[in-house]
């Protein structure tokens, strides 16, 4: 049944007067130099606004905030620039879709009762490892903020990416030797972002003694790397224009890391990492084309029907087989979200962690291993370096 505005300014009425609003997207825009518009409730100077996030093709981000007396008028104006509005609640959600002709159908399935929600409280200063006012030389220099530490709008989400890498980090630095110099390398480096992070947490935070490579095929980012590490005084760090396949470390590393490694390049990333007796791993895979060319299991064949749940599909299961044979190899691995999936799709990252598995455990994994690989009819890239590094010895 559809809706005419009068019960959609009701519905607002509602959920503002009960406060029990969590969060507002409006997404399909009519002008498509905007991607979205996220709403949410919160607390600036002591008193409560709704704050808009809008989201632009370019990648810039514009905030509003816009006082509770004035929030109704304000979403009325939304809705006529928006085709759906996905409504959360503490009663429940609601989704509005709204035609090209303007006809609005309303699926609401907010309950008759809302709680008041929590609103964030702004006035609280949110705390980050890496603090834009302290590194702000190190921010500047990236271009993620400016000289006074002020975080650039379209470089928000690069910087909360940043401090979540550094937040993992900082979870698995104990698995790190105490003492001594720390060997790092970044496998497909490109620009470095997280490198220089992982350096200046290390380095700064910590006060350890660090040696860290970065390696990359592309001359003029791995230029950009050694100039942006001269002039930051970064002397730990060395860059190498390299085939990573091909690539010896000068010296064994204890932590790879490699973000955004594409399809098999992630497999010679966690290849190169167990055959150098990396203590730890932190690899965030992408664009994982490799199975998809392969997968001849005739239990899945009807997946192939639909390429889109094919592709998901496949990026789960070469993610779970490569998290498996790292447990072959006497790794503890887990799998987390590096960042909101609403900014990027390629967020999943392998945490690898070396420990003293009994050979009865790595063979089990092992043994799930190529059950895996029989059943699904594939042969990963990984399975062959393992296999042509077994033949060598």
């Amino acid at each position: 049944m559809y809706a005419d505005m009068e019960q959609l300014h009701e519905l607002f009425t509602k959920i503002l007067d009960s406060g029990g609003l969590q969060k507002i997207v409006f997404s399909k825009p009519k002008d498509q130099t905007v991607k979205r518009t996220e709403g949410r409730v919160i607390i600036l100077k002591g008193e409560k606004v709704l704050q808009f996030e809008t989201f632009y093709a370019n990648g810039k981000v514009n905030h509003q905030n816009v006082p509770m007396s004035e929030a109704e008028n304000e979403l009325e104006k939304l809705t006529a620039q928006f085709g759906q509005i996905n409504i959360f609640t503490t009663g429940g959600p609601c989704e509005i879709l709204i035609s090209s002709k303007g006809k609005c159908r309303i699926l609401n399935r907010i309950s008759k009762t809302m709680i008041p929600a929590e609103a964030e409280n702004n006035d609280r200063k949110r705390h980050y490892i890496l603090d834009p006012k302290v590194a702000a030389p190190f921010f500047f220099k990236l271009g993620v903020c400016s000289e006074k530490g002020e975080i650039f709008d379209k470089k928000r989400s690069k910087f909360r990416q940043i401090n979540r890498f550094i937040e993992i980090l900082n979870d698995c630095y104990s698995s790190l030797p105490e003492t001594g110099q720390l060997v790092v390398g970044d496998l497909c480096c490109g620009k470095s972002y997280l490198t220089f992070a992982a350096y200046y947490f290390l380095t700064e935070v910590k006060k350890r003694d660090v040696k860290m490579y970065g390696v990359d095929l592309k001359s003029d980012v791995i230029s950009f790397c050694r100039e942006t590490a001269r002039e930051l005084g970064f002397c730990g760090m060395e860059f190498f224009c390299a085939n990573i396949l091909e690539f010896d470390f000068p010296k064994t590393p204890h932590l790879v890391l490699s973000l955004h490694a594409c399809d098999i390049a992630t497999d010679i990333v966690l290849y190169t990492a167990v055959r150098s007796s990396a203590k730890v791993i932190l690899s965030t895979p992408c664009c994982q084309h490799e199975m998809a060319n392969q997968l001849q299991c005739e239990q899945l064949h009807f997946v192939k029907e639909h390429s889109l749940l094919l592709q998901k599909m496949c990026d789960a299961f070469t993610d779970a087989l490569r998290c498996k044979r790292l447990e072959a190899e006497g790794y503890k691995v887990i799998t987390l979200e590096l960042i909101d999936p609403e900014e990027t799709p390629k967020n999943i990252m392998i945490k690898a962690i070396k420990t003293d598995s009994t050979p009865e455990k790595r063979d089990k994994a092992l043994e799930e291993y190529r059950e895996a690989l029989e059943f699904l009819k594939v042969h990963p890239f990984l399975d062959k370096l393992f296999a042509h590094e077994h033949r060598k010895s």
